[in-house]
């Protein structure tokens, strides 16, 4: 703990901030005149010019005055509670009410050494204030993002926020362009547009339009984590539901029963951008998701997803066959689809005939012969199988095995001199097998058809930011690290502020955990006999193949994710 130099007088936060070592004394001092001068509070100084992080020195100040701490990410805004003061006094004293007990106001502050706040705020609401500490980085968040949307019930745009790309339609379902450029000049239309293309700007996989009984949300996953874009009025959410219906050639009046669509967006003459989308009834109205199918955004290179050398020469031994099944299986959003297209890339040739059925197709890659599912139609993944056969393939790509008919031609067609290649959706690489077998096709024809399986993740790929992590031999021991590794090891963790590169959020980009088995000859002995997952785990085991869980570690002790990363993805054993 440092010591206040014998000269230097400092209040209470500011000598707190020096006595735990998060300042130094010349330097509080400094920032203390720098604020007052500036007529800033010495917190939001401190924060703004990096000197302390939010959450060191909101701890700092909970420890001091013995104010409750909270994290104003985490809540869930009442914004009837807000409105019991006025905009300007929030964004004048940066103070939030964020809920009331009886006679008694709880207000978020970061700045607890001002008692003027909660004396004013109390003086217009009648109540007894409290203050509750929250981090002055995140209060400053809150405020900007959320305080225009509880204080104004309708979507206002000025120019600037226009959107410069067009709905591509069928010429049947095309209007009058009178109608359509009135159309395009209403707010919701201008908010669902500016939402796809912030969320094609920031890289999001996936839009989730939310309503609940007393707000509506916009979440953007951006590297497999949902983020909160945007909050508009309640009383627009059936109008937003309406819009992306509208594009997306939805029933708009049938509110009872899911929807699946698709919108395609062009962006320039020569890029357009397919969103797949589906609604869903909840208690609060229809939940909206989108899914960004952005073709030109993946990236086929082998090398640049993350296999480690052994796990790339197994999966390039596999596509080298000239038939038999390769399989990759995990959740969605896991990247299957991209790792299958890494495949094909690599396999299409000239002297090569590839077939794919995908429901949706991802990825376009011209030289292959792409067929879209569409169950309205009658085209399933059975009825394009059996098609495929009749045209003299030699690839087959299925997007995914979901029943006995698709998975007893897709095994047919292995067995019969054709290299297949498709999804399912399990754990890990062992229990696809058994997954398989649950369906109906039979153990025999499992073990002679696949070649190999690969189960996958994605991590957050950690920042250049990162920070090293000090973490104790027992817990490195039970989190699955090797007593050898231990001497050498070193783990990161994201910086908590992070950096403009990551945006702050110390993580940018994701990477690949692998677990890449290949049926070997004992494999297929166990399967035939009728073992289980487990059985299958364990002789991988005794063949040196690694689970997800120790593809994860490896990640992490080669510094490219954190702990908590892989804990994340991948459960422990």
């Amino acid at each position: 703990m440092a010591v206040l130099p014998s000269k230097i007088i400092l209040p209470g936060l500011a000598r707190k901030l020096v006595t735990e070592g998060l300042l130094g004394a010349e330097q509080a001092e400094d920032a203390l005149e720098k604020s007052r001068s500036m007529r800033t509070p010495f917190v939001t100084y401190v924060v703004d010019h990096k000197l302390v992080t939010g959450h060191d020195i909101a701890l700092a100040a909970s420890e001091e005055f013995g104010i409750p701490l909270i994290d104003i990410e985490s809540l869930q805004l009442n914004h009837d509670v807000i409105k019991l003061i006025d905009r300007q006094l929030i964004e004048k004293h940066r103070a939030i009410p964020i809920f009331k007990r009886g006679n008694r106001l709880f207000v978020a502050v970061s700045d607890s050494a001002n008692p003027v706040v909660l004396k004013e705020i109390g003086f217009i609401t009648k109540m007894h204030t409290e203050a509750i500490l929250v981090e002055d980085d995140k209060l400053a968040k809150v405020i900007e993002r959320d305080i225009d949307q509880i204080f104004d019930t309708s979507i206002k745009f000025d120019g600037s926020d226009d959107v410069d790309f067009e709905l591509i339609e069928d010429e049947g379902d095309k209007k009058e362009e009178e109608e359509k450029d009135e159309a395009d000049k209403a707010p919701i239309v201008k908010f669902v547009n500016k939402m796809l293309h912030d969320a094609i700007k920031m890289g999001a996989s996936d839009l989730h339009f939310e309503p609940y009984e007393k707000f509506f949300r916009v979440r953007f996953r951006v590297d497999g984590m949902l983020k909160e874009i945007a909050k508009p009025p309640i009383s627009v959410s059936r109008k937003l539901a309406a819009r992306i219906k509208v594009m997306s050639r939805l029933d708009v009046a049938e509110r009872r029963v899911p929807q699946d669509g698709r919108i395609k967006l062009k962006l320039s003459a020569n890029k357009a951008i397919d969103f797949r989308v589906s609604t869903c009834p909840t208690l609060w109205g229809e939940k909206t998701v989108m899914r960004i199918l952005d073709s030109s955004a993946a990236k086929l290179n082998i090398d640049m997803l993350g296999y480690e050398e052994e796990q790339k020469r197994l999966y390039l031994e596999a596509l080298a066959n000239p038939y038999g099944m390769v399989l990759v299986t995990g959740p969605t959003g896991s990247g299957k689809t991209v790792s299958l297209y890494t495949g094909i890339n690599i396999l299409n040739k000239e002297g090569v005939n590839i077939s794919t059925a995908e429901d949706p197709v991802e990825i376009n890659l011209p030289g292959v012969n792409q067929v879209q599912i569409d169950e309205k139609t009658g085209m399933t993944f059975e009825k394009a199988l059996k098609a495929f056969l009749r045209q003299d393939p030699d690839i087959i790509l299925v997007g995914e095995i979901r029943d006995l008919g698709t998975g007893g031609i897709a095994i047919k067609a292995a067995t019969t001199g054709h290299m297949v290649m498709s999804t399912l959706h399990t754990n890990d690489a062992p229990q696809t097998l058994t997954r398989m077998i649950d369906m109906g096709i039979a153990p025999f024809a499992i073990a002679t058809a696949v070649n190999l399986i690969m189960a996958q993740r994605l991590c957050r790929r950690l920042c250049h930011c990162k920070i090293e992590q000090s973490i104790p031999k027992p817990a490195l021991l039970a989190e699955g690290f090797k007593e050898e590794y231990l001497p050498d090891l070193k783990l990161y963790a994201p910086r908590p502020e992070g950096c403009d590169k990551c945006g702050g959020l110390g993580y940018k980009g994701r990477i690949g955990i692998y677990q890449v088995m290949p049926i070997s000859e004992t494999m297929k002995r166990i399967i035939m006999e009728g073992s289980n997952a487990i059985g299958l785990a364990d002789q991988a085991r005794r063949e040196g193949i690694p689970d997800l869980r120790e593809s994860g570690l490896k990640k992490a002790k080669n510094g490219l994710t954190s702990l908590e990363e892989v804990n994340r993805v991948v459960n422990k054993e």
